[in-house]
């Protein structure tokens, strides 16, 4: 097996240091197991990934199987372990009283190379209703509508949402973009009447929440 012959693998130092230390990609690689003739599996884990994040984390089989080097027992591997996460771990119930207790459902991203906007939608009692990729877009930025934003939250009847995106350079000061971005959807917000909560720009190295700092 292709993870136990590098002795600092995904599987290895899963069971050295614990699964909370790995990265999304690092978790997918050790449910595959193996790569495939000219492809790692660290490199297969990571086209896998962007298939979820395409498709909301909702890819069927037959999706996944599209990638090069998944076949049928690991594309029904993955689907399985998606959907068991899925009822098992739903973010129901979970309630956000202060910016610092959305960062975990948004920390798994801020490794990401590229800049993804996410956004949570709450009901009235500000429990989450899910957590969505809103756009994926280059390294330093990315791009974003609020038609887009505020799609999902109007099909969850959500009374507020929470906006986030990951800074790849881990400098979490806003941009002068971030600015801009955030008064459009306060705007877009008051009149769909889905009240914007807060922006959070995090890293690796913490965050920055517009609401925080008296911004929003």
């Amino acid at each position: 097996m292709e993870l136990l012959k590098n002795g600092n693998g995904p599987r290895e130092r899963l069971l050295e240091e614990g699964a909370q230390v790995l990265s999304d990609q690092d978790l997918l690689a050790v449910v595959l197991g193996s790569g495939h003739q000219g492809c790692g599996v660290l490199a297969l884990a990571q086209r896998v990934l962007e298939v979820l994040e395409k498709t909301q984390f909702r890819a069927t089989p037959r999706e996944l199987m599209e990638v090069s080097g998944v076949g049928p027992a690991k594309a029904t591997l993955l689907a399985a372990s998606v959907e068991f996460c899925r009822r098992v771990l739903a973010p129901g119930n979970y309630r956000i009283r202060h910016p610092s207790d959305a960062v975990p459902l948004l920390q798994h991203y801020a490794d990401r190379r590229q800049e993804h906007f996410l956004a949570i939608s709450l009901n009235g009692a500000h429990e989450v209703n899910a957590v969505r990729i809103v756009s994926v877009g280059l390294v330093n930025r990315t791009l974003v509508h609020p038609r887009e934003v505020f799609a999902d939250a109007l099909q969850d009847r959500a009374a507020a949402i929470i906006v986030a995106h990951n800074h790849p350079s881990g400098n979490t000061e806003p941009s002068a973009e971030d600015r801009a971005v955030t008064r459009t959807l306060i705007e877009a917000g008051d009149i769909l009447g889905i009240r914007l909560l807060d922006h959070i720009v995090f890293s690796a190295q913490g965050y920055y929440s517009f609401r925080e700092q008296d911004e929003l």
